[in-house]
């Protein structure tokens, strides 16, 4: 058998010209056969033809056709988040242009853990989590970690006020904080965190203000900028101004709600963001990267000195001090590959105003989608959406039949709607990330919606 092409090299860009051809073929024939934005019959039905397709794993023999299959299989049974009616979670469609500079990433294949591995990769990843890290903090020494993504960041985020505080620290957040938050600090073995009471989905300042003067110790307070459930955001400014007043360090989890920087119309929304020590932020969200995109802003660069390793093979002394950049403390992980080109091929290609457009239409349907939801009268709308999260149910529906109207939905592969528990109740979720949705759409999954329910519950679907 002779060796196969490899991706980079003289000859990669002809190895991957003809491959490319395939791919792409197999993703239009595959989205054809799914038909919609999800494959239709359920789980069970996904995975047989998955396991149709695949066969054996591992053949003695391979497949020359395993890329036209298997990619083929994949698209068929993909959640596609660029069509209109994918609207469930924080997972967008990622822009050409971002995906055709991740292609580049994946045949050059640089390492960001030593430099001689990604030589100019290292300094692309130095100027643009820089540029970001200053989109945040105009002032002081700021700096940005590039990260997987919001998990990661927020991990990385009480690290940093661990050993900021000598090795111990207590976190103190609402109860409408991401699941990572309270996960990292069992991982990282810090006390039970405090959580304060976040009514109507936000925290509460007085309560946090209380919670503070009876607390003592080192205390990190973590706010939300941007709730997975509705999209809302804590009142930044006064949980800032507590913070300041108890000397307790603050970390902003602004992992959705970070995206309205590159907005003029709408980052006074972040307004008391600047004051936080570290800030999580994902464009894999309101930034239209593929995953992995995501970054965590510090203040103060300064704090990262506490992730430096030393490793001899990768970081040597007289390396280091020979002038070769040690890339092994801009991460927890070792080998990691280079996200932050397709971040710089998009900030470079559609600027500040290209950005904050899109994130205005964003918020602009979620708006409309709103006022769609107000005006039906099957539907309640819970809130006015902040960014672009909509929450609403059927009226007078049960909980185990809103549940069941999106599995519904789900299984016949028409609409892709989330879920979400707020103020004691269920109700559905429409993320609308994809800019290019249009009023015919936003129309089309109320309607949907409408139909399952009634088939549900009425036994017949409306005109």
């Amino acid at each position: 058998m002779s060796t196969p092409p490899l991706a980079s090299g003289h000859e990669g860009p002809h190895a991957l010209r003809p491959l490319l051809d395939t791919v792409l073929e197999a993703l239009d024939t595959g989205a054809r056969a799914r038909g919609g934005p999800l494959p239709a019959g359920g789980p069970e039905a996904v995975a047989a033809r998955i396991r149709k397709a695949v066969g054996d794993v591992l053949p003695d023999r391979g497949d020359p056709h395993a890329v036209r299959t298997l990619v083929h299989a994949f698209a068929e049974t993909a959640a596609d988040p660029a069509h209109p009616l994918c609207a469930a979670h924080l997972h967008c469609p990622p822009f050409a242009v971002a995906a055709a500079a991740d292609l580049a990433a994946c045949a050059l294949n640089p390492s960001m853990d030593s430099w001689d591995q990604a030589p100019g990769a290292s300094e692309l990843e130095r100027l643009v989590a820089g540029a970001l890290a200053r989109e945040i903090h105009a002032t002081g020494t700021p700096d940005a970690l590039v990260t997987t993504g919001g998990t990661e960041s927020n991990q990385l985020a009480l690290l940093l006020a661990r050993e900021a505080h000598g090795g111990s620290v207590r976190l103190v957040c609402g109860a409408n904080a991401h699941h990572s938050l309270p996960r990292a600090a069992w991982l990282l073995g810090l006390p039970d965190p405090v959580v304060v009471p976040a009514p109507g989905g936000t925290l509460d300042p007085r309560a946090l203000d209380d919670a503070l003067t009876r607390l003592s110790g080192p205390l990190l307070v973590a706010a939300t900028a941007g709730t997975t459930d509705a999209g809302l955001i804590d009142p930044l400014p006064e949980i800032a101004a507590h913070c300041a007043a108890h000397g307790a360090r603050l970390h902003v989890d602004a992992a959705y709600g970070g995206g309205l920087l590159f907005s003029d119309r709408h980052r006074t929304r972040l307004t008391g963001l600047d004051a936080a020590d570290t800030v999580t932020l994902d464009l894999h969200k309101l930034g239209w990267q593929p995953v992995a995109a995501g970054l965590l802003a510090v203040r103060d660069g300064r704090d990262l000195t506490a992730l430096r390793q030393r490793a001899d093979y990768l970081n040597a002394d007289d390396d280091t001090d020979a002038g070769l950049p040690d890339l092994l403390g801009r991460s927890l992980r070792t080998t990691r590959r280079p996200d932050v080109l397709k971040i710089a091929v998009t900030l470079k290609t559609l600027g500040r105003g290209g950005l904050g457009a899109l994130v205005d239409q964003v918020c602009a349907h979620a708006q409309q989608f709103a006022a769609l939801v107000d005006e039906h009268p099957a539907f309640e709308l819970h809130a006015p959406p902040v960014i672009s999260t909509v929450l609403f149910r059927p009226t007078d529906a049960t909980d185990p039949t809103v549940a069941a109207v999106r599995r519904a939905l789900l299984t016949d592969g028409s609409a892709v709607l989330g879920r979400a528990r707020l103020d004691g109740r269920l109700w559905l979720k429409a993320t609308l990330l994809n800019p290019a949705t249009g009023p015919d759409d936003l129309a089309a999954l109320l309607h949907l919606a409408a139909a399952s329910r009634a088939t549900l519950v009425e036994g017949h679907t409306p005109r």
